[in-house]
């Protein structure tokens, strides 16, 4: 059983790709998506497996690799260990706020009333409280936004090539969930700097609420596709049939996961060496995790992948 629930933030910093394999349409290695809302999301194992390929480098202890992840299924890395489960599960991460070019403002933090239910849904579960103002209603080709600034023509807000209606300027609701996740969602400091002031001040001035429809047409169509070129070494020009297309989610996307943490499951007992209750396990995954800087997804050699994580505890 896990006794100690928490949720994280992931921030993108860089293009990220997490792959969902080979596709057979236009792009050729899409991002992975969820089947009902198609909007990106993080595997649950991709997560747990960047943790744990990084885990001394964020500052964990090589020895509690095997007890708060498990062991390799491989036995030749095991040593001899019987296997075992871990004490942490990690959830799949879905989308809360997608970077949307606008004309006003170079981009916006994009959401919907389903991102923000799902993650308000979310973060109760895991005893996190969210004292927003409940979500208003938007109807297709309007919206509601926090700060007028991004408006033009009146009360028009321009996203990529659409024109949508601004059904509230300084929308309050919208304003209590900015807010929010200004405080919440990003690290306070990085080191001994304030990296992220500029872009917790935006989540809370430009996050736009979009209705579900439009939200999802842009999550789905304004990600970041990349054409690649394999060069053939003997005729320096491209192979043939070597240009392929990756599908990389943009920088500034923000997403959210539950962590979860029970006692150690190595077969010792409370009070044996080598034992640890779930706060103890929880502590040492926060250690590790919270304002850390994690590599995840594939195309890590070209700089893809680069998100950084913040970690509410429940109560």
């Amino acid at each position: 059983m896990f006794e100690k629930h928490a949720a994280v933030f992931l921030y993108a910093v860089s293009p990220v790709h997490m792959g969902a394999g080979q596709a057979i349409g236009v792009i050729d290695n899409p991002i992975q998506r969820e089947r009902h809302t198609r909007h990106p999301c993080f595997a649950g194992s991709g997560i747990k497996g960047a943790v744990r390929h990084s885990w001394e480098v964020l500052g964990g202890e090589k020895d509690q690799i095997d007890a708060i992840l498990g062991p390799s299924p491989n036995p030749e890395e095991r040593n001899g260990k019987e296997l075992h489960a871990g004490a942490t599960s990690f959830g799949d991460a879905q989308l809360v706020l997608f970077p949307v070019r606008s004309l006003r403002g170079g981009y916006v933090y994009a959401t919907c009333p389903t991102a923000i239910e799902r993650a308000r849904r979310l973060l109760a579960l895991v005893g996190v409280a969210t004292p927003w103002d409940q979500v208003p209603p938007v109807a297709e080709g309007h919206c509601r936004v926090v700060n007028k600034d991004l408006l033009s023509n009146g009360n028009k807000l321009h996203l990529e090539a659409f024109e949508y209606d601004a059904d509230a300027t300084e929308c309050e609701a919208l304003k209590s969930i900015g807010k929010w996740l200004k405080d919440n969602a990003l690290p306070k400091k990085n080191g001994k700097d304030n990296a992220f002031e500029y872009f917790r001040n935006k989540i809370a001035s430009d996050l736009v609420l979009l209705s579900d429809t439009d939200f999802a047409y842009f999550s789905e169509h304004a990600t970041l596709v990349e054409p690649h070129v394999r060069i053939n070494d003997q005729t320096g020009t491209a192979d043939e049939g070597g240009l392929f297309y990756t599908e990389n989610l943009p920088p500034e996307s923000l997403l959210i996961a539950p962590l979860l943490a029970s006692q150690t499951r190595t077969g010792k007992n409370k009070g044996e060496e080598g034992w640890e209750d779930a706060f103890s396990v929880m502590a040492k995954i926060k250690n590790v995790m919270d304002g850390k800087l994690l590599q995840i997804g594939g195309d890590a050699t070209t700089g893809r992948g680069l998100v950084v994580a913040k970690v509410l505890e429940g109560k």
